[in-house]
């Protein structure tokens, strides 16, 4: 997530830099063979006008479905949040008298949200970061679940023997939530919890899996590869076809003028800055598809888990709390 006031031109050029070279040479080349006489490349402008329109509808509905999934998954975690601190402060007062057993299920809700997020993180095939422009982003800031793994990371929040059964498993933070369930039944079967409480905290990890599930759903069902293709599709002719279509227009502005002849020439600046746009927009709402792949727009997951951990904490009356995740050159994760 960007933390600032927003992307800067620079960093807006350097990531679309690529894209900047190859519209370049797709209205360079018509219009030096235009210029070079052969005027029957041009094509007529309304055609283009027609599609480019089509390609904005497309665009814009595939945006709106990225944004929709990014908010979703900001939605997700934000329950989190919520039903993190009640369950925290509910289980604190429920056990009271109980600090080793409170503290144990604490650090258990620690590595199921540590368990969730470096399973947020692995990589799928659909996703962006393997682009080379994402690859050379990732200069300006860190993906913390790359520069340390999940072993180091639970070890410090598991008893020995659940630290090694939980890494056997697939899904990790299923059997973490599993581990919880397994206690808290055990803790209302020796008295040490009644019915009312019992159940809160039930329904707690309830909602718990619940938000879980809803992550990984958008995780791992990618945005419609077929309506992904038709945008990709219809983009591509699109932005082939706009310096063909402005050839006789930007030729025509220099008729009885010094610029006849070299008018043309102003189909290379005017085609770039609109097929910029049109990939660029298109390349914005493919960043914001899968908000959990690491990229700069992700949604923070990471600084969110550790939010919910120093708050957790705090309820313990731990006076080391963990420090707050901070943003890197604007951007947190």
């Amino acid at each position: 997530m960007n933390a600032g006031r927003k992307f800067t031109p620079k960093e807006f050029i350097l990531w679309t830099r690529r894209t900047i070279y190859k519209v370049f040479v797709v209205a360079f080349i018509p219009t030096l063979f235009y210029y070079l006489g052969a005027e029957y490349l041009s094509l007529p402008w309304q055609p283009v006008a027609i599609l480019g329109t089509a390609v904005a509808f497309i665009v814009g509905f595939k945006n709106n479905a990225s944004y929709g999934r990014l908010w979703e998954a900001r939605q997700i975690y934000g329950a989190i949040i919520n039903d993190s601190r009640a369950f925290g402060y509910t289980l604190r007062d429920a056990l009271q008298g109980n600090d080793t057993e409170i503290k144990t299920i604490f650090y258990r809700h620690f590595a199921w949200l540590t368990a969730l997020r470096f399973q947020l993180r692995e990589p799928r095939t659909w996703e962006n970061m393997t682009q080379k422009s994402n690859i050379e982003y990732l200069s300006f800031y860190d993906i913390p679940e790359r520069v340390t793994t999940i072993e180091n990371d639970l070890k410090p929040l598991l008893s020995d023997d659940e630290y090694g059964y939980v890494l056997r498993k697939k899904n990790r933070a299923t059997q973490i939530s599993a581990l919880q369930s397994q206690e808290i039944a055990k803790l209302y079967k020796d008295g040490k919890l009644n019915d009312f409480q019992w159940t809160f905290l039930q329904q707690s990890l309830s909602k718990f899996t619940d938000h879980q599930g809803k992550a990984e759903r958008i995780k791992n069902f990618p945005y419609p590869r077929n309506f992904s293709s038709i945008t990709t599709y219809l983009l591509f002719l699109f932005v082939i076809s706009v310096p063909f279509g402005l050839l006789n227009e930007f030729a025509k502005l220099g008729e009885g003028t010094i610029l006849e002849c070299y008018s043309v020439w102003l189909n290379v600046p005017f085609s770039m800055i609109l097929m910029w746009v049109f990939v660029t927009l298109d390349t914005v709402g493919e960043s914001s598809m899968n908000p959990f792949e690491g990229s700069a727009n992700d949604v923070p997951i990471t600084q969110i888990s550790r939010t919910i951990e120093i708050d957790m904490r705090d309820m313990l009356d731990e006076e080391n709390l963990p420090p707050a995740i901070t943003p890197k050159n604007n951007i947190v994760l």
